[in-house]
């Protein structure tokens, strides 16, 4: 991998990709959820966070939104430090389901074993697996995570929750299934409640470039200085995320991109080059797979233009 370039050459890439794609046509916001379909489409943000601290940035790069199944990945770096990456292994999975990342028939092929964290049966057996007596406790520690993984300002919108507590249904099926399978490791309400609750709170670009450059940086946040992984858990996390980071879009993003990455429905993206920085773009409107349009395209771009493909090196 080249050397990245220097802090005037970074701020013009990254200025030039966001006039290239932030308007760019396609996509339609995430209609299922009453929330997401009301925040403005014309939105959008590109920002890159360096393994060293330095922050690059251009758009609505301090906008709120709502982070969605971008948390599943703070979920599983906790759980990481609770069990270890082998237990997360035999409990849950390390395989792409090859389906939708709300599947009923994945889980039915499988025994009822959800195969991946980063889907949303997964995401239920992560939160039910971790170390907790209760749903409080549970809910606490995600968003503590969170907080330490982004820029620190991680809160909840009760107006997203409310929008998904009232939507849920779906989940609500899955986590039963996943009980009954013996594959949910505390209350199944609890749970699904719980891993509501983590993709109802606000991020914004900023913090989930800072939550890539976290895993860039061998665990440590860039931006705090606080060790918040173990080393040895983050090549475990990003093989997950190159498996299901982008739902059905995984593998093709991988081929083309050559990052691990996540997305979320709220419009969210990021990507991390191990070693060097994070990068993470935003827009609202998605593809059919549920990835950001716009996103995807400016972080291409970037990943691109520094020769950040690992598969290259």
């Amino acid at each position: 991998m080249n050397v990245l370039p220097s802090a005037t050459e970074l701020q013009a890439l990254v200025d030039k990709t966001f006039a290239l794609y932030h308007a760019l046509p396609g996509g339609e916001n995430a209609s299922y959820i009453p929330y997401l379909d009301s925040v403005p489409s014309r939105l959008a943000a590109l920002v890159i966070v360096t393994a060293d601290g330095d922050i690059y940035k251009a758009g609505d790069s301090d906008y709120g939104f709502a982070i969605e199944s971008i948390s599943k990945v703070a979920t599983l770096s906790l759980l990481m430090e609770d069990v270890g990456p082998e237990t997360v292994r035999e409990k849950i999975g390390a395989e792409p389901t090859g389906l939708p990342f709300n599947s009923v028939l994945a889980l039915c092929e499988h025994q009822d074993k959800p195969l991946s964290p980063l889907v949303n049966a997964g995401a239920m057996a992560s939160v039910s697996l971790l170390n907790a007596t209760s749903g409080e406790e549970r809910w606490s520690r995600i968003l503590d995570i969170q907080r330490r993984m982004t820029a620190g300002n991680v809160v909840l919108s009760d107006a997203i929750n409310e929008s998904e507590q009232t939507t849920n249904f779906h989940n609500r099926g899955i986590a039963w299934l996943l009980y009954a399978a013996g594959n949910c490791f505390c209350d199944p309400m609890e749970a699904c409640e719980v891993y509501t609750r983590q993709c109802s709170t606000l991020v914004t670009c900023k913090d989930l470039a800072a939550m890539s450059a976290t895993l860039a940086n061998h665990g440590k946040n860039p931006l705090s200085g606080e060790q918040v992984l173990t080393p040895e858990n983050i090549p475990h996390i990003l093989a997950e995320m190159t498996m299901e980071g982008l739902y059905d879009y995984s593998g093709d993003w991988a081929f083309e991109v050559g990052l691990p990455g996540k997305s979320g429905v709220g419009g969210g993206l990021l990507a991390v080059c191990p070693g060097k920085l994070g990068i993470a773009a935003f827009s609202p409107p998605l593809d059919e797979s549920g990835n950001s349009v716009r996103a995807q395209r400016m972080i291409a771009e970037v990943a691109k233009a520094l020769d950040l493909n690992i598969y290259a090196a």
